[in-house]
């Protein structure tokens, strides 16, 4: 039996180019696009990008006859707090400052329920994205409800760092050049 490692480029970079097309057609959609917001677009798919780069991959898949070790058990970790080091929360928590601060340049009026939903539910993604790929293929990752809290904290970290920096007005005003406008509705009268 052989190994073989699934490439991660030629993955990772359709996936990084299709957040970006997808993001900037919502963009487009709203009907102001311009170089600042289209960067907020290019920002959030190198990020994505890289998040999945460095969380699910690598992946091996297996092909050939030979020893097979039988069913793997599941790679889901359900219990918190236990045999979790700090240097893994510290990463996961950084890893998700950037989209705390990111996502809330997406939408019209940021709340800290919606920063909240999306945080973890693409922390979510993530873990059952690692999940599958130590089942169905040979990952080093397994997906683990410490790394889901962290995540979530992390991103609340970044949308409180969103929070604090936009409360100086200079600050606020350049932030304002990258914050996307909200849907332009049809046939309403102003």
């Amino acid at each position: 039996m052989k190994f073989v490692e699934v490439p991660m480029l030629p993955i990772v970079i359709p996936f990084g180019v299709v957040i970006f097309l997808v993001l900037l057609w919502v963009l487009r959609s709203r009907g102001r696009v311009t170089l600042a917001r289209a960067s907020v677009a290019a920002v959030l798919a190198v990020y994505a990008g890289g998040v999945i780069a460095n969380t699910v991959f690598p992946i091996f898949l297996r092909y050939g006859t030979g020893f097979y070790d039988g069913p793997r058990p599941l790679p889901l970790y359900l219990v918190p707090f236990v045999d979790y080091g700090l240097e893994d929360a510290l990463i996961n928590i950084a890893v998700f400052i950037p989209l705390g601060i990111l996502f809330p340049l997406l939408i019209t009026r940021p709340r800290w329920w919606k920063v909240l939903v999306i945080v973890a539910a693409a922390s979510l993604a993530i873990e059952l994205l690692q999940m599958a790929a130590a089942r169905f293929a040979f990952s080093g990752h397994l997906a683990d409800i410490n790394d889901w809290l962290t995540n979530i904290l992390g991103g609340m970290i970044g949308y409180g760092l969103f929070l604090l920096l936009t409360r100086s007005t200079w600050i606020a005003g350049f932030v304002q050049q990258f914050r996307w406008p909200a849907r332009e509705r049809a046939g309403v009268d102003g």
